[in-house]
C-alpha cells in the first residue's frame, strides 16, 4: 500500500478553501475539507485510478474529482501519491496551475 503526501501548495489550497467556506459555516468548512481529504484515501491502494489531467497530459499528472474540486496528483516511482493542488473547477485551471508551479 502506497502513501499519500500533500505538498505545501496543496495544503495551502485546503486552508484557503476552508477559510472561504468558513465565512458561512466553520462547521461545514471543516466537514467539507475532511470529506475532500477522505476522497483521496483510495489512492493508497489504487494510485492510478484518476484520469490523466487533459491540460497537463505531457506531465502525466492525474486527478480525482470531489464535488466541484479537482485534486491534482502524481504517482511516484514507488507508487506513492503526491497531491500537488486542489482547484475549483470554475477556475482557469491551466493558467493557475502553470503559474503556481512555474511550468512552461
Amino acid at each position: 500500500m502506497g502513501k499519500i503526501r500533500w505538498t505545501e501548495k496543496a495544503s495551502s489550497h485546503l486552508q484557503t478553501i476552508h477559510e472561504y467556506i468558513a465565512r458561512d459555516s466553520k462547521t461545514y468548512a471543516t466537514r467539507f475539507i475532511r470529506s475532500l481529504i477522505k476522497a483521496t484515501t483510495k489512492l493508497k491502494t489504487m494510485p492510478r485510478v484518476g484520469r490523466i489531467v487533459p491540460e497537463l497530459e505531457s506531465y502525466g499528472f492525474r486527478e480525482v474529482i470531489y464535488q466541484n474540486y479537482r485534486i491534482i496528483y502524481r504517482v511516484t516511482s514507488n507508487e506513492d501519491v503526491e497531491i500537488l493542488a486542489v482547484f475549483h473547477a470554475a477556475r482557469n485551471f491551466k493558467k493557475a496551475f502553470y503559474e503556481e508551479w512555474e511550468l512552461k
